[in-house]
Formats: structure tokens, C-alpha cells, sequence
């Protein structure tokens, strides 16, 4: 599947939760239930290690370099009490760690921005980059991406009681937040062109300055919004439906690399035996009050 068709399949990411809805609590991952789904996956037998280089490699070392986050709180969030990671990119990291090495924990971990992903896969500091990534054709001429496995939109996010915007439409003359390197640039100057954009390196300074009220909204991921809400403090609320194209989420992998083929049929088998949907469960559906499971983007 090339870069341009991934980038038109389209699916229900998430439960939406309603516009102007604000979460009273956040609610905290069933850590049990997660540790159990992890411990439970499948492990790739030595022909199937040997047929990827890229796994190979990865198994000759003893473990797996990852990129990615551990502040968000429905994907990657880490218990400051058992120093575990959690969550339903965490979950997939872990799978595949598991997979390859028949160990979750075998991982060494990077934190990356919107803005250090490519950069750190390109200097050949990590195997792979799993943090809510958004395959883009701009990225895939530096990287090279596995799945899709998970798709949002964008959203808006204002201060809780906001009655003057009410969707992206009203965001014209608006101060609006949104992350550098992200998506969200361009999607603001396609839906919302006559608002003045201030983009932020993380999207924890976006967060803060809209609650200091230094900005009108902050435009992102609408999951990541999502997960913002989850955190239950009252704060912040969405303003009207998610918008804009599907946003596919990728593993960023090395250019070239024929790590795409191995992760892409794990993802396959773990969407396959309703792995895939257990977790979206525990990690999301649960906590967003969401009960249907979406359906997995299309795989190559």
C-alpha cells in the first residue's frame, strides 16, 4: 500500500465524546488488566525473527530502541509508582518487544517531540518511533512507516465555559495553539486560515497556554485532545466535531528499512485474534466512556 492510498483509508478511531463535554474525572488505566493483555501476547518464532534484518538486529542486541512519550496519558503515560509505561501505544511497543525479544521490558526508552521523530530514526539513535505519529508523504520521504494502527482528525480544545467558539469554523481572528512539526499547521491553514496560528514545541506548552489563557483554542489530534480531557481537570472542553482528513497513525521505522513488512503482519495477528481491540478497551474505551470498539485502519 503506497503512502497516498494509506493516507486515504479512513476509520472510527475513537468514541467521540461530545462537544462541549467536560471529563469530571480522569480515570486511571486498569493496570492489571494491562500488564495480563501484554504478558498474554504472541512470541515470533526464530524463522520468522531471521526473515527481517531489521528484527534480526534487533534480537542480536538484546533490545529494542524505542522513541516515543510517556506523558500521554490514553497512550503512553508512565506510573511515577512502578516506573511502568502504559497504554495503547505503550501496549503496542510492548507487544512487539515481546514478539521479537520474549521479553516486554526489553526496551530502552527516548523521549521525542513532533519536532526530534525523523531526526533521531534518520541518526540511527532508535529501531522504531511509536508516539501517535502521522504518516505523512512529507515524513515518508525522510522515514518509512509501518501500519497504519489507529486513525484520529483533528480537533479544538477552549477553555471550559467558551460559548464564542463552537467549531474550527469560529476560529477565524482567533489566537490558536497548535504543535510545531505537527500536523496541525496545515490543517489550520486549510480550515482556519485567517486565525493567527502560535505553534509550541510540546504539546504540554500548548495545553498551558490555553489554560493562561494566552491563546483562543489549541488545534491537534483530536485523540490527543482527548486524552488531555481525560485527565479530568475540568479545565478545558472540545468545541464542536472532530474535522479535517483522516489521520493515519504510523511506527516510524527506518528509510528503507524491511522492518515495515514484520511489524505490519504482528499487526495483522494482533488485530486478528482481537488483541488489538482488547487493548483499545483497557486503554481507551474504558477511560473516555466509549463502548464501541472501532474497526483497524487497512493494513498493506
Amino acid at each position: 500500500m503506497s503512502i497516498k492510498s494509506v493516507l486515504k483509508a479512513t476509520v472510527v478511531a475513537v468514541g467521540f465524546v461530545a462537544s462541549g463535554a467536560v471529563l469530571a474525572q480522569g480515570t486511571p488505566i486498569n493496570a492489571a488488566a494491562f500488564d495480563a493483555l501484554v504478558a498474554q501476547g504472541p512470541v515470533a518464532d526464530a524463522a520468522t525473527i531471521a526473515s527481517s534484518t531489521w528484527a534480526t538486529k534487533i534480537k542480536q542486541a538484546g533490545s529494542l530502541r524505542l522513541g516515543g512519550t510517556q506523558t500521554s496519558n490514553l497512550f503512553s503515560l508512565r506510573n511515577e509508582k512502578d516506573g511502568k509505561i502504559r497504554g495503547f501505544d505503550a501496549g503496542l511497543t510492548q507487544m512487539l518487544t515481546r514478539y521479537i525479544l520474549g521479553d516486554a521490558s526489553k526496551f530502552q526508552f527516548t523521549q521525542v517531540t513532533s519536532s526530534t521523530r525523523e531526526q533521531v530514526l534518520i541518526n540511527d539513535q532508535v529501531d522504531m518511533v511509536l508516539a501517535t505519529y502521522s504518516i505523512t508523504p512529507a515524513r515518508a520521504e525522510k522515514i518509512a512507516f509501518a501500519g497504519p494502527y489507529y486513525t484520529s482528525q483533528a480537533g479544538v480544545l477552549v477553555k471550559a465555559g467558551n460559548k464564542t467558539i463552537r467549531s474550527h469554523e469560529d476560529l477565524g481572528g482567533k489566537k490558536v495553539a497548535t504543535q510545531a512539526g505537527s500536523t496541525g499547521p496545515a490543517v489550520l491553514a486549510q480550515y482556519a486560515p485567517k486565525a493567527t496560528v502560535q505553534e509550541f514545541q510540546t504539546h504540554q506548552e500548548a495545553l498551558d497556554a490555553l489554560r493562561q489563557g494566552r491563546v483562543d483554542a489549541y488545534v491537534t489530534d483530536y485523540t490527543l485532545l482527548l486524552n488531555a480531557l481525560s485527565l479530568g481537570t475540568g479545565d478545558a472542553q472540545l468545541a464542536g466535531a472532530p474535522f479535517g482528513a483522516q489521520d493515519p497513525y504510523g511506527i516510524g521505522l527506518p528509510k528503507g528499512s524491511d522492518g515495515v513488512a514484520f511489524v505490519n503482519a504482528f499487526l495483522k495477528k494482533i488485530e486478528a485474534d482481537g488483541t488489538w481491540a482488547k487493548l483499545w478497551t483497557i486503554s481507551i474505551g474504558q477511560r473516555t466512556g466509549s463502548t464501541a470498539v472501532p474497526t483497524p485502519p487497512a493494513l498493506p
